[in-house]
């Protein structure tokens, strides 16, 4: 007979307990980790819920910005006339027109060879007569000049007037009453740093190009080829890009009103762009029109440089702004009122400079800090045969020296 050995009842229950702590072990770690898992997934998703919301409030930022924007522009437009960009280029594009001219000269054997110029230019209606209205640089030296509308019609046009002291010139065009669209021509004067305003011309010869910006300074004085050293006075600086091509043509505020012209003659100039003022043209057009010419810039008979803490140092002198006068011109005004030119050169950052003449510090009461302010003043608000005070330091005395303006003299 087969016998069995029994299992005594606490063996069972020792391996019994072992295994249940093992499994309960087991099924702790499990719930640990699946809750571990569970809450790192629940911060992630919080912390991505919390990113979208951070994007979603930047949304919303840029997007109030981009309406403030908006509604800014859109009332600046509605207080200048309430019409937009494209609706001022649409206003005012038949009003500017492209001119182009042939050049010749001739080399050391007498051989003609020619070349192209181009420009801009505008419409305007002086009196009861249409002409255009361009930079003199465009049709300096040109015959056969062509002025093109925007319809694409050209036309054959002259000079009636030029001035090239301010790089300013008028054309009539032998073209139809019909193609002729003038634009308003209004005072600079009101212009102030940070207005916006629109150039439409011609760069590179892309006939009917705009570009806007805003006055980013004003009562700058620029140089050119053409005015026999003589600087430009009182011109708009501006933010619109200028190219070569869009000189001669209207920088206009936001009612489509010229309130200068546009000149690229200021090569590298990195963005900046650069307008004769209206006011020069609401003052020179009756002359240029009816004579031909312009000859009431005032004169001072003096050629100098802007004053600087380098030679204030080497003239021993306290003022660091101001016009030093480095030449006085033979029996120009300043020589009668007794300006004094330099008479030492110092060289500062290997340049040499002619020092020790009088400094210029006020015209009329009005501080003077540099060339432009002496010469945007001069243009703006003086005239040939008139009497202004200037303000000189002098062997480190300050004194008024009244000055009779005289007219510049014509270029040879």
């Amino acid at each position: 007979m087969k016998t069995f050995r029994s299992i005594p009842p606490y063996e069972v229950s020792e391996k019994s307990v072992k295994n249940s702590t093992i499994t309960l072990i087991l099924i702790g770690v499990l719930v640990g980790l699946l809750a571990g898992y569970s809450l790192s997934v629940l911060t992630i998703l919080s912390q991505f819920n919390d990113l979208q919301n951070r994007l979603s409030t930047l949304e919303n930022r840029v997007s109030n910005l981009q309406s403030t924007w908006n509604s800014s522009v859109v009332t600046v437009y509605t207080s200048e006339g309430n019409f937009s960009l494209s609706q001022l280029y649409e206003k005012v594009r038949d009003s500017v027109v492209l001119v182009t001219g042939t050049v010749v000269q001739y080399d050391i054997f007498y051989r003609a060879y020619y070349s192209t110029t181009q420009g801009s230019g505008f419409v305007y209606k002086f009196e009861d007569q249409f002409v255009v209205i361009t930079n003199y640089h465009v049709v300096h030296n040109a015959r056969d000049i062509i002025v093109r509308f925007s319809s694409g019609n050209a036309y054959p046009a002259d000079v009636k007037g030029y001035d090239p002291y301010s790089d300013i010139a008028v054309l009539l065009v032998n073209a139809p009453l019909e193609e002729f669209k003038p634009l308003e021509i209004v005072s600079s004067s009101t212009l102030k740093v940070g207005d916006p305003v629109v150039a439409i011309g011609n760069p590179y010869g892309l006939a009917g190009s705009m570009s806007s910006g805003i006055v980013s300074a004003l009562g700058r004085t620029i140089t050119e080829d053409l005015t026999g050293g003589y600087p430009i006075a009182n011109c708009i600086q501006t933010t619109a890009p200028i190219n070569p091509g869009n000189s001669g043509g209207p920088l206009l505020n936001l009612r489509g009103q010229v309130v200068g012209i546009t000149t690229a003659i200021v090569r590298d100039s990195q963005g900046l762009g650069f307008a004769i003022p209206s006011n020069t043209i609401l003052r020179e057009i009756e002359s240029l029109v009816k004579k031909g010419s312009y000859d009431q810039h005032p004169w001072l008979g003096v050629t100098g440089t802007d004053m600087t803490y380098e030679l204030a140092q080497a003239m021993g002198v306290d003022t660091t702004y101001g016009w030093l006068i480095t030449s006085v011109t033979l029996n120009g005004p300043a020589a009668k009122a007794g300006l004094r030119g330099g008479n030492k050169y110092v060289t500062i950052k290997g340049t040499r400079i002619l020092v020790g003449g009088d400094i210029i510090i006020g015209v009329n009461g009005v501080k003077v800090s540099s060339g432009d302010d002496l010469f945007s003043y001069l243009e703006e608000y003086t005239s040939p045969g008139q009497t202004i005070t200037l303000t000189i330091v002098r062997n480190r005395q300050v004194m008024d020296v009244p000055v009779t303006l005289e007219a510049r003299p014509p270029l040879a």
